[in-house]
């Protein structure tokens, strides 16, 4: 099977064999779902768990913040993390210093506590990896699911398409990279990792009537969307002429042949919200000083779920979304 995500059908046949429902899971796994909830005496402990697999210096501070993000999509806060360091072989402790630096930094910067774990040096892995699961709460019915998207809802993206995975490119690589990028611009692309929390973005369009949150990890804004849709059994129509790509993100992914809209995209959030919440909702971050943008809708028809590229095409979203970073960093 090709590296990422599994395919769409191999992902419900998958979930198929391994979740059993009971009556204290407010929500379990699922197609294009963030997060799990489950019901705890009248509370929705909403827990998440990601790995870390393909990024390098910045790994620790990753962990943290993508896990965070897809509890926050939830509408909950975060406050808790278990972490699992599985630390590449010929690692030194001043690495595993670095590492909880940067995991202890990014946890106080959602307001979490790290709680439990477990660390290791495997001698088989050529490069750290780091699971972070991150608990929070809420009331039940104040959740948000990826799959709350409705026919005639604007179809709003935060930031920028592929902060993350231009971040990752631009520390990863850049040797490789200095060849046909300035240096100027490296050093602004690796710094989009800054920006990798999308907490703020989830707490204002929950309060404002978001039906639905979702953040795009592997895949991009493509698979992203492509998530939501299919969660919500809605068709989309997205534009990526209304999508932001920073001039940063085009330098990169110009000079390694790699698409921005299927670049892993941590850093921004997806929106499903009706019309009138939608133009709030753009206000509101915009004024907050998150850039927001309406980059498509939701329709009916389920069928219709397409990306309207730049040079005229369409990009099928009822077909899986490859990730570009996987392709890239062993290219």
């Amino acid at each position: 099977m090709q590296a990422g995500k599994l395919p769409p059908d191999r992902l419900r046949e998958f979930l198929s064999r391994i979740y059993e429902p009971r009556d204290d899971v407010l929500l379990g796994p699922g197609l294009g779902e963030d997060y799990a909830a489950l019901l705890v005496d009248g509370v929705a402990v909403v827990v998440h768990s990601d790995p870390i697999t393909g990024a390098g210096r910045n790994a620790g501070w990753l962990s943290v913040h993508v896990a965070c993000n897809d509890v926050a999509t939830s509408g909950a806060d975060p406050r808790w993390l278990v972490v699992t360091l599985l630390a590449s072989g010929g690692t030194t402790f001043e690495r595993l210093e670095e590492l909880a630096d940067q995991i202890r930094s990014a946890a106080d910067e959602v307001g979490a506590s790290v709680v439990g774990g477990h660390t290791e040096v495997t001698p088989w892995l050529d490069r750290d990896i780091i699971v972070t699961t991150a608990i929070g709460f809420t009331s039940p019915d104040k959740l948000i699911r990826s799959s709350g998207a409705k026919p005639g809802d604007l179809a709003i993206v935060t930031k920028a398409a592929a902060l993350e995975g231009t971040a990752i490119l631009a520390t990863d690589l850049r040797a490789r990279l200095a060849e046909k990028v300035s240096e100027g611009v490296l050093d602004r692309a690796a710094e989009f990792i800054r920006e990798i929390s999308v907490v703020r973005d989830a707490r204002i369009a929950a309060d404002l009537g978001a039906h639905a949150l979702h953040d795009p990890t592997e895949g991009g804004i493509a698979a992203g969307i492509q998530e939501v849709a299919m969660a919500s059994g809605v068709g989309v129509v997205v534009r990526e002429e209304d999508i932001p790509i920073r001039p940063e993100t085009q330098a990169v992914c110009e000079a390694l042949g790699a698409d921005p809209l299927r670049l892993v995209s941590s850093g921004s959030l997806l929106i499903a919200a009706p019309v009138g919440s939608a133009e709030e909702i753009v206000r509101e971050l915009r004024a907050n000083g998150i850039a927001a943008a309406v980059v498509g809708e939701f329709v009916s028809d389920p069928s219709i779920r397409v990306l309207e590229r730049l040079d005229g095409s369409k990009l099928d979203l009822n077909r899986p979304v490859s990730e570009e970073l996987w392709r890239v960093l062993s290219g």
